[in-house]
């Protein structure tokens, strides 16, 4: 029966994308899957380049450090890699190279790549350092240790306005999290500026705001997802405030986990996470969100599909028609569900295995247009869903699970809609059962 099935992946390849879909199998300027997990951005004058770990081969082992490059953080166009695997070294195809960051001391002219270092058992924990003169390299390698003999794993850079730079750091077996500076060669460090005992953080990154440090950071969970917290501080030294959530603390972070933040303006930021999936690591999803001051404190603002004006240093939000699944004609063993978490408290469930809901009258624009399905799945594993548009063949929808206790999350899906009226099915032929579903939300946004 699967093999009937049309890829997501095939789908969403369709077209370049003008917008962020957060949860979308995001594509490159090739049409591949873009592959940059764990990655951080530089911009250098009007281009932004996007570092990560190309996990294309679904492992955890060292296949490369990738450089894509964008004028406008939605069109990425994959360069040379960055690093590479040698052989005999803590870079090896045998080792782990995780988060890499990149970022320009203007007194050397280098660009100087810092990124968690490991053996495969994670028994090494130290941090590795790579250096080019331009932005995608080819980066040298140069070594890898622990930051005064204590372990590193988790990490991230920070570079001030005054250009010093610093080193966010998980050490200790993960217990403390550490900031600690660099030198003036970025090469190592020199003196660790703050501590944050027992706080069991990781996945950091800091944006200065006001002259107020946000440092934004994920607890210790590994590959699940946990609430990320946000904690600020007038000096990188401290102290710190207390913990507190950038988003509601029930959605785990809208199932991701914090990798870069990437300032907008004086009152927004972009949150920058992904989505792991560590039984098929190189389709691990990337979460991509507006992060807003308008509240005072920095929360993410929960967005289907979304974009950015980078000249104006705002984003919009794009809104979508909404079609409750309880509305839709029922089949087979599927049941309405209560809740109070569900969009007008009713939800379809029993979906697959015989259960089947169809929605009539979607209104399409004959264009490839955004769907999003906002669902709830209290497994501790994800399912998955299929969606057929006027009888054709079905596409299959992952859906992680959102934690139990009533969660509605939302996953995108790119569907063909004739102009005019629709008719939209979902589990016919499934023999698992699927997420309940609360409601979808049609965009024409493309």
């Amino acid at each position: 029966m699967m093999s009937r099935f049309v890829s997501l992946l095939a789908l969403v390849a369709i077209a370049q994308a003008a917008v962020i879909v957060p949860g979308a199998t995001w594509t490159d300027t090739s049409g591949n899957a873009i592959q940059a997990h764990g990655g951080g951005i530089l911009k250098v004058d009007s281009t932004y380049y996007w570092h990560g770990e190309d996990k294309a081969h679904n492992s955890g082992s060292f296949r490369a450090v990738s450089c894509y490059t964008s004028n406008d953080l939605v069109s990425w166009t994959r360069q040379n890699d960055a690093l590479t695997p040698i052989s005999g070294t803590m870079i090896s195809t045998s080792n782990i190279v995780e988060r890499p960051k990149v970022v320009y001391n203007r007194n050397t002219g280098e660009y100087v790549m810092w990124f968690h270092s490991d053996s495969s058992n994670y028994g090494a924990a130290q941090v590795g350092v790579a250096v080019a003169r331009s932005p995608c390299g080819p980066f040298t390698y140069r070594s890898s240790f622990k930051p005064f003999g204590a372990d590193s794993r988790d990490m991230g850079l920070y570079q001030d306005g005054d250009g010093s730079a610093y080193l966010l750091y998980a050490s200790d077996n993960n217990q403390n999290f550490k900031i600690s500076r660099l030198d003036q060669n970025y090469y190592n460090v020199t003196t660790t500026v703050s501590t944050l005992p027992g706080s069991t953080l990781e996945a950091p990154g800091i944006i200065k705001r006001n002259g107020v440090y946000h440092l934004f950071a994920s607890h210790t969970s590994g590959w699940d997802p946990n609430p990320n917290k946000y904690y600020k501080a007038n000096s990188l030294s401290g102290p710190w405030s207390a913990e507190a959530d950038i988003a509601p603390q029930a959605t785990r972070t809208y199932f991701s986990q914090n990798t870069f933040d990437l300032p907008l303006s004086s009152n927004s930021a972009i949150y920058m996470g992904d989505r792991w999936r560590p039984s098929l690591l190189g389709s691990s999803r990337y979460m991509w969100l507006p992060l807003s001051w308008s509240s005072g404190n920095p929360q993410i603002v929960q967005a289907d599909v979304w974009s950015v004006n980078l000249a104006a240093g705002t984003y919009s939000v794009a809104t979508g028609t909404t079609y409750e699944a309880e509305n839709g004609t029922r089949s087979g063993n599927s049941t309405l569900m209560s809740g109070s978490s569900f969009s007008g408290g009713r939800a379809v469930g029993y979906l697959g295995n015989g259960g089947t809901l169809t929605i009539n009258n979607v209104q399409g624009t004959g264009q490839p247009q955004w769907v999003a399905l906002h669902y709830a799945n209290g497994d501790s594993t994800w399912r998955n869903t299929t969606v057929s548009v006027n009888g054709g063949t079905p596409v299959l929808v992952d859906q992680p699970n959102t934690g139990g206790g009533g969660v509605v999350l939302s996953v995108p899906v790119k569907l063909n809609l004739r102009s005019g009226a629709n008719t939209l099915a979902f589990s016919v032929s499934q023999n698992n059962y699927a997420a309940d579903l609360d409601k979808i939300i049609v965009y024409t946004a493309t």
